[in-house]
């Protein structure tokens, strides 16, 4: 089967960009007085849920027992999580995020070579545009013929919503794509869509089962060795 797309994961793929959320998180939560803070060890088990706001719940229920909430709990939530993208993109815009090694030569090759690229997270809309526009240029949005991201579907990863939202976007089968993550979350994502995933760890998630994966790597430091293997012809 001829590769037609490349589908990809945002945060920990195309950046390491997770300890950036953590610190935004922090920042949000000092300036609501909130006497919370995640630490690495912390961060690393709020991790196994995916969303920002789904985390912020996570991190209540399961580690506040005693938290009170209030009347307006969605609201809360809410509220300081767009209190968080706006700490987390500020960060993006001032540089301190940069691509991860290999991802801007593949991106701008695949596009050259007639792929279609898309883009599967549960990462905001805010955050993508922020890190793509700093890594691609402002006319970043150009390399992708779909962008799926935030709440564009409710169930978010490892539930497969997401990847089947871009397929049905680009208009192609499982087989003819493969996705690149970085997560165990993310891949079991999309291995339930059907489709062939390559792994790019990253110290969060190092650690994880990645059975199933055709292939697992660092990084993309040997794009050649990279694009053999996905028989891209760049």
């Amino acid at each position: 089967m001829t590769l037609k797309a490349i589908i990809f994961d945002v945060d920990g793929t195309l950046a390491d960009t997770e300890d950036a959320h953590r610190i935004a998180f922090n920042k949000a939560f000092a300036d609501n007085g909130l006497p919370w803070n995640w630490d690495v060890a912390l961060y690393d088990k709020l991790l196994k849920v995916t969303g920002g706001k789904e985390r912020i719940k996570y991190y209540v229920d399961d580690f506040l027992q005693d938290f009170s909430k209030s009347a307006d709990y969605e609201g809360f939530v809410k509220n300081l999580h767009v209190q968080k993208t706006a700490h987390y993109t500020a960060a993006l815009r001032d540089g301190h995020i940069p691509l991860r090694p290999g991802i801007k030569r593949l991106i701008t090759d695949a596009h050259n070579a007639g792929l279609k690229l898309a883009i599967a997270t549960t990462t905001s809309p805010e955050n993508v545009a922020a890190l793509l526009e700093v890594g691609l240029g402002k006319d970043w949005n150009m390399y992708f013929d779909a962008i799926g991201c935030g709440d564009i579907v409710p169930a978010k990863k490892p539930a497969p919503d997401i990847y089947n939202w871009v397929l049905n976007e680009l208009k192609l089968a499982p087989q003819d794509c493969i996705a690149l993550e970085d997560s165990s979350n993310g891949l079991h994502s999309s291995l339930a869509a059907g489709i062939r995933t390559y792994i790019t760890t990253n110290p969060y998630t190092c650690k994880q089962d990645f059975a199933g994966a055709t292939a697992v790597f660092d990084d993309l430091g040997d794009l050649p060795g990279f694009y053999k293997l996905i028989g891209l012809h760049a």
